[in-house]
């Protein structure tokens, strides 16, 4: 997939047809109350970004986020707002080449993966709209796509270019380590692939840097500040993926975009000086803070 462009006016169209604005609530924004099956990991070979005559210099980028209960907000957002202005962003900043977008969502081992198309264009969006949100966990389960992107993924980008693609996994949940593992039976019913043991957070992780360069962003309020309160998990992911953890409060959840933008950028070598100075005077302290981890 990956043919097509991506319009300010497609959004706008869709956002129109849909009754969507920045004021609907996620039950509005998602109404599925099943699983798509043309979404659902459990039916879903292979997800391609291709070199087409539209894109041929391709990109992959996966934004994979947390749909459980206390994620709702960030679905929303991500819908109804980050992900069309980070698609804007990355093609008036350049931060890569010929982005292909795919997004995921994730829940726990007992629940597929929800995963789009690579899309250079507005499919990507009216394809997220398409998730279930619902569910509940113990870990931010990146590993259901870290799994998904090393072992159901094919970009050209890597296989033509050696070129690994971005994946960016956005949650509130602790990263588990060393606890957190994926079953040789949870990737049976998740992927049906047969595998012959258990995978840890680490293995996992090892598989999907092969191809991608990985990103966790920490979400919610207190993420970093209050080491009583459950969303403390921000100093675990930091020394589980050192260099790779950005953190945002959730109040602070519609500067999304310009966070994800500005690591597209620091990955492709722009110093975090001239990405500061190319933002709005107000949004350069959010984002100093969001990624002063990065690098």
């Amino acid at each position: 997939m990956g043919y097509g462009s991506y319009t300010a006016q497609d959004w706008a169209k869709l956002k129109a047809s849909r009754g969507l604005s920045s004021s609907s609530s996620a039950n509005q924004t998602f109404t599925r109350s099943a699983y798509s099956e043309k979404l659902d990991s459990r039916f879903i070979s292979t997800r391609e970004s291709f070199d087409s005559s539209d894109s041929p210099n391709s990109t992959p980028i996966i934004i994979g986020f947390d749909v459980t209960g206390s994620m709702g907000y960030l679905a929303n957002e991500i819908a109804t707002n980050s992900l069309n202005e980070t698609i804007m962003q990355i093609l008036a900043k350049k931060p890569v080449s010929d982005p292909h977008m795919m997004c995921a969502a994730f829940t726990d081992p007992t629940e597929p993966l929800q995963a789009t198309q690579f899309e250079a264009d507005i499919r990507v969006v009216e394809q997220l709209l398409d998730f279930k949100l619902g569910g509940g966990n113990a870990y931010a389960y990146d590993t259901l796509l870290w799994y998904f992107a090393a072992k159901h993924t094919k970009t050209d980008s890597f296989e033509k270019r050696g070129k690994k693609g971005i994946l960016i996994g956005i949650g509130d949940e602790i990263c588990g380590v060393p606890k957190h593992y994926l079953s040789a039976i949870n990737i049976k019913n998740i992927f049906g692939d047969n595998i012959s043991h258990d995978l840890s957070f680490h293995d996992l992780l090892s598989m999907a840097q092969e191809k991608y360069e990985v990103v966790h962003i920490v979400v919610g309020q207190k993420f970093r500040f209050d080491p009583s309160n459950s969303y403390a998990s921000y100093d675990g992911w930091a020394e589980a993926l050192p260099g790779r953890v950005a953190g945002l409060e959730e109040h602070n959840i519609k500067y999304l975009s310009d966070l994800i933008t500005a690591i597209l950028q620091l990955l492709s070598g722009v110093s975090k000086d001239e990405i500061l100075a190319g933002l709005p005077f107000g949004k350069r302290g959010i984002i100093k803070k969001a990624m002063e981890d990065m690098c």
